[in-house]
């Protein structure tokens, strides 16, 4: 973790504030675009924020922060009781959305979705144009910054969804990058060939009845049995192997194991690489998994 104090608290758009963390004992750690990170609140919640400053700015990080009427906590808490002054912890940056190199992008953002897609515009050059939708003009953090900088390059709109598939037709070679509410991430997803998403919230999707399984923790040799009606990492903080973790629905990433051997089940958001798996939310399809814990 990394010890940063809040050095600014800025109104960016209806219930929406933007955090600039500066670090408390020199640079932070490096960043590229589309990265996030944990933030540990002082009500003990740790809660995932895309970074939408600068990355060659290594002094302080920024983020913003929607205010949730059904938060759990999380952003309640950044609204109504941080301050600046107050010093904070912070993840390494992880980055599940990162920007791929090509010729054209096409970005589309819908309401706090625009975070991630900030730094992204700008590293893209001119060969990028942006979508960005929300339910009214003053409820869009950073529209007007983003009109004033790029231009024609931006399309906003204030009132109703853009039209996804005359954009699909209109940008058919480019790069798509897309945050946003699920429904509009679930329609770029269908419409879009070569298209990059973000989540938020967890994919609604039906499994199979949980299993029973065994994990070898590689380190120590001990094998722990996992039961039907409880999460691997739940077992493995209760087996004293304790493991990173912050949104507990597979969209974060921050409980990534390395799996040595066995078919892990995934069931995560983010897609999870070849010998990765996300224990919040995955299991196994094998009877016995062997992680590097």
């Amino acid at each position: 973790m990394q010890k940063t104090i809040l050095d600014r608290v800025e109104h960016v758009a209806d219930d929406v504030v933007s955090l600039v963390l500066r670090g408390d004992e020199g640079d932070l750690a490096p960043w590229e675009p589309g990265a996030h990170i944990d933030l540990a609140l002082p009500n003990w919640l740790t809660r995932q924020y895309s970074l939408c400053g600068d990355p060659a700015d290594l002094s302080a990080y920024r983020i913003a922060v929607r205010h949730d009427p059904l938060s759990r906590g999380g952003s309640e808490y950044v609204h109504l009781y941080l301050r600046p002054g107050r010093t904070l912890e912070v993840s390494l940056p992880r980055n599940h959305f990162a920007l791929v190199p090509a010729s054209e992008y096409l970005f589309v953002a819908g309401g706090i979705g625009i975070t991630p897609i900030l730094p992204m515009l700008r590293a893209a050059g001119t060969g990028a144009t942006l979508v960005y939708a929300g339910r009214s003009a003053s409820a869009m953090p950073f529209a007007a910054q983003l009109r004033a900088e790029y231009g024609d390059r931006v399309r906003l709109f204030d009132r109703g969804r853009p039209d996804l598939a005359a954009l699909a037709a209109e940008f058919p070679a480019a790069e798509v990058y897309c945050c946003g509410p699920g429904s509009m991430v679930d329609a770029a997803e269908a419409l879009f060939p070569r298209v990059h998403t973000e989540r938020f919230q967890p994919t609604e999707r039906v499994f199979g009845p949980d299993t029973p399984f065994e994990v070898v923790c590689a380190r120590s040799g001990e094998t722990v049995p996992v039961p039907a009606g409880e999460s691997l990492l739940d077992v493995l903080n209760h087996a004293g192997k304790p493991v990173p973790s912050g949104c507990r629905e597979g969209v974060c990433g921050s409980c990534e194991l390395s799996v040595l051997d066995g078919d892990p089940e995934h069931r995560d958001d983010i897609g999870a690489p070849d010998g990765r798996m996300y224990p919040c939310v995955s299991r196994a399809l094998s009877p016995r998994l062997v992680l590097d814990v």
